[in-house]
């Protein structure tokens, strides 16, 4: 069992009363390992039939479940191929509360790593425009790179503070998520060195932080739109007395659903959330993104896309070309971005003046329709994860690398042999 500080402790019996020894045997139990199938990409169904560990459905959420057992998940193929999310089971539940929620518009504001961000766009299925943002650039880093490998085509990766975000996107988005930074009690078990970093003092700071997030958030929604609001921590500072505060301070906004998960209580190691709905106020269009043209570029996509995909590859007209030739496919109705990007709907590739090269997200938001794939079985795929040629028989060119159907990344077919393309900075240690 954890070694849990005094006053925390004390915070929860007086909390609690007669709950509390439930509450207190629940840390003698391992931490639950949650899984969350990317339904982009399979469905649970499938993705049960050849799951790379012992794995148990759960009962809320069809597309989550248990791993059983210690197994390490994230060197597996099927987690390179975006095929899963491993995410704590109670988090998972922030997710669920968005489905009712109209998405035409939504915002992720404390997004890294992505959990609930990759949850959401599952649910959005490529339509409407996800925005998710991370004001720690290296964590934002860790973000785009989640929302690459899960395929997700109808979003843009931000750098930013809620305070310029706020500035920016006045009464636009109809679903923000607040996941907001918190005193992180419901991640002791999980993560051990937040234990000597709790205080009352941190609680505080994090309570008077939170304010001003939430505060940026209901800038943000138009009227009739929705924050859903999660900390991953028991204090009631930051959980329940946060609410009541913020909908003393802003009568336009009414309480949806409010719901604690203690870890005696819930199969998970703790989280709180709430939804807010705005009823009144305005609904502010944003100006629309300005899509920059390179005819020259264009064409050679064009022509790479001619010989790459198995049917015509439709991009409307929302090709947008940088300076430095790296190509976008934008999202239908993404609006001016006027912040620090990190990604920008599909990255195709880059175009070098007279070549193009595709890029790393456009066989994992697109490899299914690839003309040319080589399916590698799980063992012959951490090859390919590693950076290492592999041998082929297919006719020379561009190719999507795929485990069991699956896209992992690129290869360039030549002489019988693959040139790999896989990133350096994702690829498996040898």
């Amino acid at each position: 069992m954890v070694r849990l500080p005094e006053k925390f402790l004390q915070r929860m019996y007086e909390r609690l009363g007669d709950r509390y020894p439930a509450f207190l045997a629940s840390y003698k139990r391992p931490p639950l390992k949650g899984l969350r199938v990317n339904t982009l990409k399979i469905s649970a169904e499938e993705f049960c039939a050849l799951a790379p560990a012992e794995f148990a459905l759960g009962e809320q959420i069809t597309e989550s479940g248990y791993i059983v057992g210690g197994e390490k998940l994230g060197a597996d193929p099927y987690h390179f191929a975006g095929l899963f999310y491993m995410q704590e089971p109670s988090a998972m539940q922030v997710g669920e509360l968005t489905k009712g929620c109209k998405k035409e518009r939504v915002l992720d504001l404390c997004a890294a790593p992505g959990g609930k961000t990759t949850h959401v766009a599952a649910q959005m299925a490529g339509k409407g425009v996800l925005f998710s943002n991370e004001i720690d650039f290296p964590r934002a880093k860790i973000l785009s790179e989640n929302v690459e490998r899960m395929g997700i085509r109808n979003g843009g990766v931000m750098c930013a503070s809620p305070e310029t975000l706020a500035e920016f996107f006045p009464a636009c988005f109809d679903l923000i998520l607040v996941d907001a930074p918190c005193s992180g009690e419901g991640m002791f078990k999980k993560e051990p060195n937040a234990i000597p970093e709790w205080s009352e003092e941190n609680v505080a700071r994090c309570a008077v932080r939170q304010r001003g997030i939430l505060e940026c958030a209901a800038q943000m929604l138009a009227r009739g739109g929705r924050i859903v609001y999660s900390t991953c921590t028991f204090a009631e500072e930051e959980d329940e007395w946060q609410i009541e505060a913020f909908l003393k301070a802003h009568p336009a906004f009414t309480l949806v659903e409010e719901k604690k998960f203690y870890p005696h209580e819930f199969r998970g190691e703790g989280h709180f959330a709430a939804v807010l709905e705005k009823r009144e106020g305005e609904i502010l269009a944003a100006k629309p993104f300005r899509i920059q043209k390179n005819a020259a570029a264009e064409r050679a996509f064009c022509g790479f896309a001619e010989e790459f995909f198995a049917e015509p590859f439709r991009t409307e007209g929302r090709i947008h070309t940088l300076a430095d030739g790296r190509m976008y496919l934008v999202p239908e109705g993404m609006p001016e971005l006027n912040v620090r990007l990190l990604r920008l709907g599909v990255e195709l590739g880059e175009w070098d003046g007279k070549n193009f090269k595709p890029a790393h997200a456009l066989a994992m938001a697109f490899g299914t329709l690839a003309k040319k794939k080589i399916s590698l079985s799980r063992e012959e795929a951490k090859i390919y994860l590693r950076g290492e040629t592999l041998a082929c028989d297919i006719e020379s060119g561009w190719a999507v690398v795929c485990v069991d159907g699956f896209p992992l990344g690129l290869g360039k077919v030549s002489g019988g042999t693959v040139k790999n393309h896989f990133p350096k900075g994702l690829r498996l240690r040898k």
